[in-house]
């Protein structure tokens, strides 16, 4: 509450500062228009989407003052200058093992010459490499991965890394937490990191001392500050838990009840897990590492943490662990996501909270439809948050329009995030079909190429599918009309939410 206080005094004064500037006298009000003239004239001229275009041109024409200002305080990014500095220190220290080996890029060239561009691509822009010896399997509900990940946990005999969006007190991270706590004890390395966002409504601000009491190194990644700062924006979303170097798991599932139905807050919870076991375990060690070291001195012994092989039963096709975020040269998500789109020949098949895009994956998406692939797209029927579904539910006119099928979870919410392609590719992790997951937050995710899984993630899908509504144009028109115009209002914001 001290924090929000303070917070909210801030942006009080900020504001105010913003009409005092702009009416104090004709001069620095005339140096604010020619400001904002070169602000917007370097606005559309840089390479950048039209939708960030037109939420920062707006504001600037009808306000100047406070259009110019807010805009250098937030696209600035003064924030995360820092943070950028010890990611990009990180990747060169973990880039001698983040290769791909010479076997599998003869591989992917013997097998499919597009797939060796996409993985030269992913390691070049962020140093993720493919392999072709690991296993996945694939959780179609949180309760299935929890009571896996329990099992896996027991067996931890050098390191467990944890690294999540929420933790919050109850069965899951109690069961979690007492196994940690033992683990801990018996001489395991333990480290946990979880988003600083989780102090203001789930845990205290001092909860890392307690676990670090119980001989787990704890922290918080970008705690939440008293201090207006645009690096708060850029929450660690990621969702990664690595044991011994051997297994570790990405996916939709947070560490709360809610993500295993023992909470009921939107109805029946659907989310989606996988667990890797083999060399690709490796990305997984080096994303946690990279991102617990970025606000650390000193220098990681990261060989230390790089363990033999070990799959359940062999491996089959390739497995490619990529992260994102905004200290990113690009925007690796989203461009995976489209690359899928536009290479489908037969189907792309998509579960996602929410859905709210830019005009070039709206394009992809439709293109697709169009020219005969079955696109199918999952949402939630019964949302977690009400404006962002506003905002998802008005791009059904276009998207129908267009030929794409959409359904809505009927039992309750949807927080899987999974794409699935022609029996060939798919893609489980973290990453939302919205603006806060492609371009605002830390992301991560695991591309399956002619995996084994990628048969049981279209399985699944296939069988959320029974539990769904198939949306229409009269569906739609039965929305409240108050509800569609909040949306298409919201719109002009999307960018920012």
């Amino acid at each position: 509450m001290v924090t929000i206080a303070l917070l909210l005094v801030q942006m009080f004064w900020l504001f105010a500062g913003f009409k005092w500037l702009g009416g104090y006298s004709e001069i620095s009000l005339l140096l604010m228009l020619v400001l904002s003239a070169v602000v917007l004239v370097y606005i559309i001229n840089k390479d950048e989407t039209p939708e960030f275009k037109l939420t920062w041109v707006i504001p600037i024409c009808v306000a100047p003052v406070f259009g110019v200002l807010l805009y250098l305080f937030v696209v600035g990014n003064w924030g995360n200058i820092g943070l950028k500095k010890g990611l990009d220190r990180r990747l060169k220290e973990t880039e001698a093992f983040m290769h791909t080996d010479k076997d599998t890029k003869e591989a992917l060239e013997k097998t499919d010459l597009h797939m060796a561009g996409l993985s030269r691509y992913t390691e070049q822009i962020g140093g993720f490499p493919t392999y072709c010896n690991s296993s996945v399997t694939y959780f179609p509900a949180g309760e299935e991965k929890y009571k896996d990940l329990l099992e896996e946990l027991e067996k931890a005999e050098e390191f467990i890394f944890l690294e999540y969006f929420i933790v919050e007190r109850g069965k899951m991270w109690n069961s979690i937490l007492e196994i940690l706590q033992r683990k801990a004890g018996e001489g395991v390395e333990v480290r946990v990191m979880y988003d600083g966002m989780c102090s203001l409504l789930l845990l205290p601000y001092s909860y890392p001392k307690k676990l670090r009491a119980l001989g787990i190194r704890a922290k918080m990644f970008a705690p939440i500050r008293p201090l207006m700062s645009t690096s708060q924006n850029n929450r660690d979303h990621r969702k990664i838990l690595v044991v011994d170097g051997k297994a570790a798991y990405t996916g939709g599932v947070n560490l709360a009840d809610e993500y295993i139905n023992e909470k009921v807050k939107y109805g029946h919870w659907k989310d989606t897990a996988i667990k890797i076991e083999g060399e690709a375990v490796k990305s997984f060690t080096m994303m946690f590492l990279q991102m617990w070291n970025s606000s650390e001195w000193g220098t990681e012994d990261y060989a230390k943490y790089i363990r033999p092989c070990r799959t359940a039963n062999g491996g089959s096709g390739f497995v490619m662990p990529y992260g994102d975020g905004p200290t990113m040269p690009e925007n690796v998500a989203e461009t995976i996501y489209l690359d899928i789109i536009h290479q489908a020949v037969r189907y792309v098949h998509i579960m996602t909270p929410y859905f709210i895009v830019d005009n070039a994956m709206l394009d992809a998406i439709q293109y697709a439809a169009r020219r005969g692939v079955d696109v199918r797209i999952i949402i939630p029927h019964i949302p977690d948050k009400k404006a962002i579904f506003a905002m998802s539910r008005t791009y059904y006119p276009d998207l129908l329009a267009a030929g794409v099928r959409i359904y809505e979870y009927e039992p309750g919410f949807i927080h899987a995030k999974v794409f699935v392609s022609d029996d060939e590719k798919a893609v489980v992790g973290t990453v939302n079909m919205d603006y806060r997951s492609l371009y605002h937050h830390f992301e991560c995710a695991a591309y399956l190429y002619r995996n084994e899984a990628v048969y049981d993630v279209e399985k699944d899908f296939q069988e959320t599918l029974c539990r769904c509504i198939e949306v229409d144009m009269k569906y739609y028109k039965n929305i409240f009309v108050l509800n569609r115009m909040m949306g298409r209002v919201l719109r002009l914001i999307g960018p920012l939410t």
